[in-house]
């Protein structure tokens, strides 16, 4: 079974995950997650006990990561990979 984030919760593992990449300076907010269900790029996977939207951990950083490179190729920084 996967592991369901809230908004602030996905928020602080996107944030994990982009400053692991980028020496500490990128932080992911919770608007930044919702933010990111408007434009489609994420979509709740289940509904918490306050009716508030959940998200999969997989789910988040498949958001993470779309966003992130599309974010470098917009400022001309090439993707590399590990």
């Amino acid at each position: 079974m996967a592991t369901l984030y809230t908004a602030a919760q996905a928020a602080e593992r996107a944030t994990q995950w982009r400053r692991a990449l980028s020496a500490g300076a990128a932080e992911v907010t919770p608007a930044t997650v919702r933010y990111w269900v408007t434009r489609g790029h994420l979509a709740p996977a289940g509904i918490g006990d306050r009716g508030r939207p959940l998200y999969a951990s997989a789910d988040v950083a498949r958001a993470e990561l779309a966003t992130r490179r599309r974010a470098l190729r917009l400022v001309g920084i090439p993707e590399t990979r590990p």
